[in-house]
């Protein structure tokens, strides 16, 4: 008698620690600031719905069944010497099938039109940033502002931006929940990620993969702001910092490995600095002018395109 209280007892604190433990669940996910975002959002809860459509009624018949056939249920009907039925066949298949193929329509269509290298239609002219994860800090470079910052950048809000990516490091994963998608930042490679901010706000933003013992503090703040004005003296507020990025010594001693490294603004930076960083694990490249001639987006590891691997794959 005692045993099972105690096992009642541990059962209702395993159950009301889960729940405070879960409440406390980051949901950014689940609540978008921009166009991509809303659409990541959309297919999650599609999909999530049309799974419960099996899910559901079997979870229901699991404890409908048990309850039926319970053993102080003497009413019920045994059956011991049945083993098919054509009609319960037709449902156990037909309807799954159907959900596969919905789901693999939606999902096929959705993906391939929130493709990371597609560019978001706007009449706004795109912000290009280059971003370059290093131990354990993102760098964040404005080539057309001619600025660089440290865990954190600001996008004037409705305002596509095309982030280039890189890493001068081991592999890392760029994503900014709330304005969705995540794209992997790679030594000697450039991906890229085009997002939208549709509200002003700050919006957390995080390496999702696992790069060493700095990795948790590996954060940084996307700042959109209300209007391009307001952009405009966020720009102006980092080139009065005394920092530069001019050099490649000034680049390597940012690029050491830190932990929670704060904010940083640098009010100006080496031309060329974020090609400059992929270039360095290509032995091959003769010099920098053979780095310079290459095309945006370009896996510099095998000389194509990473959008034409998406598309060529998609053509398979």
């Amino acid at each position: 008698m005692r045993l099972k209280k105690y096992n009642k007892s541990i059962g209702m604190l395993s159950l009301f620690a889960t729940t405070v433990m879960l409440s406390g669940c980051d949901t950014a996910l689940m609540d978008p600031k921009g166009a991509i975002g809303h659409e990541q959002r959309t297919l999650i809860l599609t999909a999530i719905g049309l799974m419960l459509i099996v899910v559901i009624p079997v979870i229901i018949m699991a404890f409908a069944f048990a309850w039926k056939y319970r053993a102080s249920n003497t009413d019920a009907k045994y059956s011991p010497n049945w083993s098919h039925s054509n009609k319960i066949e037709a449902v156990v298949w037909t309807v799954p099938i159907i959900i596969i193929a919905i789901l693999a329509t939606i999902t096929w269509k959705t993906t391939h039109s929130l493709d990371p290298f597609r560019p978001i239609a706007s009449d706004q002219k795109p912000l290009t940033i280059e971003v370059v994860a290093l131990d354990w800090k993102w760098l964040f470079i404005y080539p057309e502002q001619g600025i660089a910052t440290v865990n954190e950048i600001a996008i004037p809000k409705n305002v596509p931006v095309q982030f280039k990516v890189t890493s001068d490091t081991v592999m890392n994963s760029f994503f900014i929940p709330q304005l969705g998608g995540q794209i992997y930042a790679m030594a000697g490679m450039q991906t890229q990620l085009h997002l939208i901010a549709n509200e002003a706000g700050t919006y957390k933003g995080i390496s999702s993969n696992f790069s060493g013992r700095g990795f948790s503090g590996m954060k940084f703040n996307a700042i959109a702001t209300p209007n391009q004005q307001e952009f405009d003296n966020w720009v102006a507020k980092v080139k009065q910092a005394p920092n530069t990025l001019n050099s490649t010594d000034e680049f390597n001693k940012l690029a050491a490995p830190s932990e929670a490294h704060p904010v940083e603004y640098f009010s100006s930076v080496k031309a060329g600095l974020f090609k400059e960083v992929i270039g360095k694990f290509m032995g091959e490249m003769k010099s920098h002018k053979d780095i310079d001639a290459m095309p945006d987006g370009m896996d510099m590891s095998k000389g194509m395109d990473m959008g034409e691997h998406a598309k060529a794959g998609a053509e398979e």
